[in-house]
């Protein structure tokens, strides 16, 4: 490349890209302007009051002179927080320029209603602002900062409220995604200068100021805005640091708010709000629609707060008073006694709901009790149906002509209908749908697929469907058989079809048996000590599933790399390939496998006439014949 070449650049990026315009330069202060700006940082209002009635009559001291840093006067007043020299200078006609700013930069509050005012004075419809008409690359703050979003990053309580009263907006950010023609023009301009502008913006939204002054609600607004934010740190991985602090900030303001609750009947008001109905009394039922949509929106701290936590305790033991505080063996009694009669209460409460016991019954906790010793008691059930119980029974107390019977009956092989267990079993499954559908039906499908255990509950129900559509289907087809030839019924097992529909039946029981089990994980959630370890357990296995494609990745290199190797090397390896795999998809991995099974048969095969010695190499014999088969 020659140096006119390098020198001169691309000729189609100068056709797209604009040269930067080289800021303007603060020119030499004479000796009047110096000691001007002297006197007004040292506060000298005489000296600078005759100095400006001077200039006014002789014109010998540029008012709006800057020295070299760039400060103005104006800037120098702010800096020392003289009011007096501030309205001074406005008063004598100094140009204010970025004076707000500066002055909300500095969080000089008096500065900032002065300057609003004289700005309201001098202000034109249709003309820009005086800080948006200071040269940009001379300006200390961005085109995107508006005094509004500089007092929202500064959360300066009543520089915004002076602001909001004087009727400033802070426009709605751009979806990221956004395709109108002013995200694409600034993108394609600056990439760094839009995203910038965009933190800058949510960086002012999760001002706590600005969303207690500008929100109606201002918990619906942290969590909304928390929410947005999260999207955004994962969409924008370059500022995602920017945008988690950000979010953390917005929860701690939620969590700040909930902190100013005095009494249970301001947190029952707060965490039962619902814009959509009528105000929360005390002595109603309590919804919590507020502490849900915490829930939906991922707000942990704000649910994990201290006075929550004490609220939901005190729904959760409701009916059962003074439980914590009792003694480890008396609270083992009471769940051992509700474990024990919950077929009596359930019973109860379908016959008299509004008794005091089925009033009792739907308190949470009596509730939690009684789900969980019926969910025990299936379990329970499925072990008996499992090890065949009633089998056993017969076998362990049955007398011998109860024993002979039974002899008989197993060695009918098909044709079996279901055993009582089984039906009990189905009557089960037919409860546990009908709760699904209810609570779909309730809560919506939305909120019913963001909990995951909801997706192992409809995987054990299909599967307990389909075990019973394909018992039937069984029934029905054996019943036939036997109809046609009876010695069918006494078929072994090991001599029936591979894809007997009772055979797949019995498989898949034992699929959803194991999701069936896999549900106690979560009542076990309601532990303080078990309930985090779901958590654990949930981040390592994704951690597991990332090393084992890391892993399959490195293997698959390494097969490869292994593959072209031994196909350099040695020649056996294209016959092999053209005997055994002409037929395949020449797939290096197994192409490798069946190398070393063709080395193995090489030492197999060594007798006259192509015998295997199985005396002398019958480990190669048997390693080749499994593979193979």
């Amino acid at each position: 490349m020659s140096k006119k070449i390098l020198f001169q650049g691309d000729p189609d990026s100068e056709c797209t890209k604009q040269p930067m315009d080289l800021p303007v330069l603060p020119k030499s202060l004479t000796f009047e302007e110096k000691k001007y700006l002297l006197a007004v940082q040292r506060g000298d209002m005489a000296n600078v009051r005759r100095i400006l009635q001077k200039a006014h009559r002789s014109n010998n001291v540029d008012m709006n002179c800057v020295d070299a840093l760039g400060r103005g006067a104006l800037t120098l007043a702010i800096d020392g927080e003289n009011l007096e020299m501030v309205e001074l200078l406005i008063v004598m006609g100094v140009d204010t320029k970025d004076a707000l700013l500066q002055a909300i930069n500095g969080e000089f509050v008096e500065a900032v209603e002065l300057l609003l005012e004289h700005e309201e004075l001098i202000h034109k419809v249709g003309e820009p602002y005086s800080w948006q008409k200071v040269d940009p690359n001379t300006a200390v703050f961005t085109r995107d900062i508006t005094p509004l979003v500089l007092a929202a990053h500064k959360n300066n309580y009543e520089i915004i409220k002076l602001l909001l009263d004087r009727g400033a907006t802070l426009p709605d950010p751009h979806d990221i995604r956004c395709g109108c023609d002013d995200c694409i023009r600034d993108s394609t301009e600056d990439s760094l200068r839009h995203s910038l502008a965009r933190l800058n913006e949510y960086r002012a939204l999760a001002s706590p100021s600005l969303i207690a002054l500008s929100s109606t609600d201002p918990i619906l607004t942290a969590f909304e805005l928390s929410w947005e934010l999260r999207n955004l740190a994962f969409a924008e991985q370059e500022s995602k640091a920017e945008y988690l602090e950000l979010r953390r900030q917005v929860q701690k303001f939620a969590v700040d708010l909930l902190d100013q609750s005095r009494s249970s009947q301001e947190l029952a008001i707060i965490l039962n709000h619902d814009s959509d109905e009528t105000p929360f009394n005390e002595g109603e039922h309590m919804k919590l629609a507020r502490l849900e949509l915490a829930i939906v929106f991922k707000q942990k701290k704000f649910v994990a707060h201290p006075n929550i936590q004490q609220l939901l305790a005190s729904i959760w033991y409701d009916g059962v008073p003074g439980f914590r505080r009792k003694s480890a063996l008396e609270k083992i009694m009471i769940i051992f006694r509700v474990a024990l009669l919950f077929p009596f209460y359930c019973c109860l409460y379908m016959i008299a709901p509004n008794c005091e016991t089925g009033k009792l019954m739907r308190k949470p906790f009596m509730k939690f009790l009684i789900h969980a010793s019926s969910y025990l008691f299936f379990l329970l059930i499925l072990i008996l149906v499992s090890q065949r119980a009633e089998v056993q029974l017969v076998q362990v107390f049955g007398s011998e002509e109860m024993v002979k019977d039974l002899e008989k009956e197993m060695l009918k092989q098909r044709g079996n209908a279901p055993s009582f267990l089984e039906i009990f079993v189905f009557i089960y499954v037919l409860g546990f749908i009908w709760e699904e559908t209810q609570e779909i039906y309730v809560e919506g499908i939305r909120s019913y697929l963001r909990n995951m255990w909801n997706f192992i509950d409809f995987t054990r129900n299909s599967l307990y469907v389909a075990v019973a559509l394909l018992r039937i289907v069984a029934y029905f087809q054996q019943t036939a058989e036997i109809e046609r030839d009876p010695q069918t019924k006494f078929i072994p097992r090991e001599h029936w079809d591979a894809y007997d529909p009772q055979l797949i039946a019995e498989g898949l029981f034992a699929a959803a048996n194991i999701f069936s089990a896999l549900k106690l994980v979560h009542l076990f959630s309601i532990n303080p000590h078990l309930g985090p370890l779901q958590i654990s357990l949930g981040r390592m296995v994704i951690d597991i599933v990332k090393f084992f494609f890391i892993y399959t990745l490195v293997l698959f290199a390494f097969a490869c790399g292994k593959f072209g190797f031994l196909e350099q090397t040695h020649g056996l390896f294209q016959t092999v390939a053209n005997d055994s795999f002409k037929r395949l998809t020449y797939c290096r991995l197994n192409q490798l496998l069946w190398y070393f099974a063709e080395l193995e048969k090489q030492k197999c095969y060594v007798l006259p006439g192509g015998l295997p010695d199985w005396d002398n190499a019958g480990d190669s014999c048997m390693k080749w014949r499994s593979f193979g088969k």
